[in-house]
This record gives C-alpha cells, sequence and structure tokens, in this order.
C-alpha cells in the first residue's frame, strides 16, 4: 500500500510540474479535431497558377484596417464557410465563426516591390480551421517551384530578400512559426482563437467588382455574415493613417502587434505582467502611461514582439515612439 500511494505521489508531482511548465511558458496544446492534409492544394484554395494568390470561388477575401507586423511581409487573408452557415455577430470583437470555417493567410514578398509584375516569393500559408466548436492550426511552406505547399508544423528559418518600394535591396532571417508558436499567441482563455478578423478591424470600405462597398455589409449582401446594423460597429483605426491622431494610431498599433498576448485572459506569462493592450480598454487601465519607458525600450530593442518578427519594425516604432512621447 505505501509503495501504491508513492507512486500515486510520484504521478501527482509529475503532473503538477507539467502544468506549472505549461502556465509558466504559455504554452496549450494543439487541438486535434481534424486531421490536416499533407499538401496546400488538398484544400483547393487558389485557381490557375498558385503563385498568382487567385482565390478559387469558394474563398473570400479578407482585408482588415491594421494588422500584425511580420517582418515587412505581404498578406493575404480568405476565408471559406460550409454551405448554408453564417458568421454571427457577438459583439464589437471576434465574431462566431461556423463549424467548418477555414480561415488562410499567406505570406509572401514582392521580388521587386515598385513593379509587382515581377512576381511573387510566397513563404508559408497559415491555415485555421474549426471544428468541434475548436480551432485547428497549421502552417505550410511553399516549394521552390511556387506551385504548392508541405505541413510543416516543426518551423524553419530562411533568408529571404526582396527590393522595397524605396528601391532598398532588403533581407531578413525569416523564421516560419511551429505549432506550438501558433498556439502560444492564438490563445485566449486557454483556447485557441483568431487574431485579425474582429469586426472592428474589417469594418472598412473594399473594393469588390470595381465597386466601392463596406466590407461588412459585402459580407451581408452574400450571406456570409448575419444581419445587424454595420454603421453601429467602430472601426479599429489604420496605424498608418495620419487621418487619425497618434494617440489612435498608437494605440491601435498596440493592439494588433500586443494585445494578443498583453491582456487579462492572454498568455499567461504576459497576463501576469498587469498590461492591457487592448484598444477599447481605457488608457488608465492599459499601465501604458506607468510604463512608457519600459515599453518603448522592449519595441526598440526587438524583445518584443516575442514570437512572428526578427527584425524592427522602423516605421511602426516611430508610431508608438511618438504616441508614449506624448503621453
Amino acid at each position: 500500500m505505501r509503495l501504491q500511494n508513492s507512486s500515486i505521489m510520484l504521478l501527482y508531482l509529475l503532473f503538477a510540474v507539467l502544468t506549472s511548465c505549461s502556465e509558466s511558458t504559455g504554452y496549450i496544446p494543439a487541438p486535434d479535431t481534424i486531421t490536416f492534409g499533407q499538401k496546400l492544394s488538398d484544400y483547393n484554395i487558389y485557381q490557375g497558377n498558385p503563385n498568382n494568390l487567385t482565390p478559387s470561388a469558394d474563398y473570400e477575401l479578407i482585408e482588415l484596417s491594421s494588422s500584425l507586423f511580420v517582418n515587412y511581409a505581404e498578406k493575404q487573408r480568405l476565408i471559406k464557410l460550409p454551405a448554408n452557415t453564417q458568421i454571427t455577430k457577438i459583439d464589437n470583437g471576434t465574431p462566431n465563426f461556423p463549424n467548418g470555417t477555414i480561415l488562410v493567410k499567406t505570406f509572401y514578398y514582392y521580388k521587386d516591390k515598385r513593379d509587382q509584375n515581377l512576381g511573387k516569393n510566397i513563404i508559408e500559408t497559415r491555415l485555421l480551421i474549426k471544428e468541434a466548436d475548436m480551432w485547428n492550426v497549421a502552417t505550410y511552406v511553399w516549394n521552390a517551384s511556387q506551385t504548392d505547399a508541405t505541413l510543416k508544423l516543426d518551423g524553419l528559418s530562411k533568408n529571404v530578400s526582396w527590393i522595397d518600394a524605396n528601391g532598398a535591396s532588403k533581407s531578413v532571417n525569416y523564421k516560419v512559426p511551429t505549432e506550438r508558436d501558433c498556439t502560444t499567441c492564438h490563445q485566449n482563455s486557454s483556447t485557441v482563437k483568431p487574431l485579425g478578423p474582429t469586426l472592428m478591424n474589417m469594418n472598412i470600405n473594399v473594393s469588390r467588382s470595381n465597386k466601392t462597398i463596406n466590407q461588412l455589409q459585402y459580407f451581408q449582401n452574400k450571406g456570409l455574415l448575419n444581419s445587424f446594423d454595420h454603421p453601429q460597429i467602430p472601426t479599429l483605426p489604420n496605424y498608418f493613417d495620419p487621418s487619425y491622431s497618434i494617440s489612435e494610431r498608437g494605440r491601435a498599433y498596440f493592439e494588433m502587434n500586443c494585445a494578443h498576448c498583453h491582456n487579462p485572459a492572454g498568455l499567461p506569462k504576459a497576463a501576469r505582467k498587469g498590461y492591457d493592450f487592448r484598444y477599447t480598454t481605457p488608457l488608465s487601465q492599459t499601465r501604458i502611461p506607468q510604463k512608457k519607458g519600459k515599453i518603448d525600450n522592449v519595441i526598440r530593442s526587438g524583445e518584443m514582439p516575442w514570437i512572428g518578427t526578427t527584425t524592427l519594425d522602423v516605421e511602426g516604432y516611430n508610431i508608438v515612439k511618438q504616441y508614449l512621447n506624448s503621453l
């Protein structure tokens, strides 16, 4: 009996240690309610030459007002809903996506941003697929011929070069995230959730069929989003748009680049620091004014964002610096 009790105690201590490590690092297991295909082409996302990134008829483009910085990569976002289903409004934040939803985010660089007709260098495509009310995560790395991408869950690093809009040659050590990286950043209340496509962030005018239309209205017209008074939804500012105040731009930058971890329900290690960088949080409850020197230092030094970047977002940091200096 003593040996049995000792074994039980040992197992309990082992579980406690593992749980403690998980909580301290913020790692949560990846959901496994689906089995991902080995090739991106299994999902019929693109039609024609895959390198053109032309969505097939089942996929709709999503555009955001503000975006997460990832080493100056361009991003294309797509969504596919199961037939006869809709996205439904919860509040002004992340809506409820039906089971079977596929969210697609592809990262690429123009070979020469001054002339986009010279083509793209597509690096990776990330999928979020919802099933059994859980979001499954996977990353696909594109081949050298840019014809397809292969499932890659353990990450990789590669050097990427391009010419920017000013004609300067740029290069970066690009890091494709591991499955663990994905669940670490995408967690909210210890569950995996999308980050960018909130109603506030999608509430912008877009061009569809050569006409300008509010994106939420467009989704409603297509039957993809339930009916509600979309003009009542506020818009998250585009932090690069100088028509907004520096306060609005600075807070929008924090929302998209920091708040997914630094909020009360985010990554436990980050949440314990007491910051709340969400755009809708009153300034007095964010700790930004009290810690602006610390915030400036960790962003300028490249210490933050913790995952996903290997180079300083110079333009974004300039916005942050102006905002912090204004407080």
